[in-house]
């Protein structure tokens, strides 16, 4: 993937090669597809996705601009909203012909997932959220976890230096302090999104408003809310399981916006409960 200084020219390209979709385990058996959140690739599913192979269709795959993604497909048009990314999604499963699919979302991934399922029900069997929020910003009788004026001062130091903000910010959206070197891959991973990539899907991510599709949500919804988490408080967690009927919240013990690398077996224990 290119990380260098030149814009994203939005170039037709495969599916499966745009979002460097990978397969695995069972090809005969239901899906299950892992999303990662902002800013980090489908290796940081390494820890639980592979769990699942001797009894289910594994597929990972990146967002546009992250991982092993091709940049060059990169439109600021088309991810100008989330919607962009939910219908990069479908094209995936429409290309390897997957139903009955089981989504795992984490972060921003949660709400891409949810957009897809809204928009082609019949192909979902089971939603889960890890570490989701519908909105960022606190709104009137709203928890979101920021005010504007965070948001903007997080998308203006990111404008400013890419890495150095990357780095500054893995510690806190991480936690686990004794185990610097989970905030230190963090960083890395960041770090290695294509810059324009990265400052547009922030701005996109962190500037979103999804409340107004919760209740459009058929599919049944497992939401995983971290305990300590700066991106997601648990008011959130809340907000979405009020909100998204049938939904299943389950508070982690695990730290930290990243539960899948610092806690999981939890992870993968709640996963395989919900199946």
């Amino acid at each position: 993937m290119s990380t260098g200084p030149d814009a994203p020219t939005g170039v037709a390209v495969d599916v499966l090669t745009r979002n460097g979709v990978s397969v695995s385990g069972d090809a005969s058996a239901a899906p299950i597809v892992f999303g990662a959140g902002y800013g980090t690739s489908q290796t940081m599913w390494r820890l639980v996705a592979p769990q699942f192979a001797d009894e289910r269709r594994v597929v990972r795959f990146d967002h546009v601009g992250s991982g092993e993604s091709d940049v060059s497909a990169y439109d600021r048009g088309k991810y100008d909203s989330l919607r962009g990314y939910a219908a990069d999604l479908l094209e995936i499963l429409r290309s390897l012909d997957l139903h009955d699919v089981v989504f795992v979302g984490h972060s921003v991934s949660a709400m891409i997932g949810a957009l897809a399922a809204i928009e082609e029900p019949s192909r979902f069997s089971r939603l889960i959220m890890l570490g989701p929020s519908p909105r960022y910003l606190n709104d009137e009788g709203y928890v979101g976890g920021f005010e504007r004026a965070d948001v903007d001062a997080l998308l203006d130091a990111l404008e400013v230096n890419h890495v150095t903000w990357a780095s500054q910010m893995a510690p806190a959206l991480m936690k686990n302090p004794e185990r610097p070197e989970l905030a230190a891959e963090l960083a890395e991973s960041m770090a290695r999104t294509n810059t324009q990539v990265a400052q547009h899907f922030a701005r996109v991510t962190f500037l979103s408003d999804m409340r107004r599709y919760l209740g459009n949500i058929t599919t049944p919804t497992l939401i995983l809310q971290s305990s300590d988490d700066l991106i997601a408080p648990l008011e959130v967690g809340e907000y979405l399981h009020e909100h998204i009927e049938g939904s299943e919240l389950v508070v982690l013990a695990a730290a930290g916006h990243y539960a899948h690398l610092s806690d999981p077996a939890e992870v993968e224990r709640q996963i395989r409960r919900w199946l």
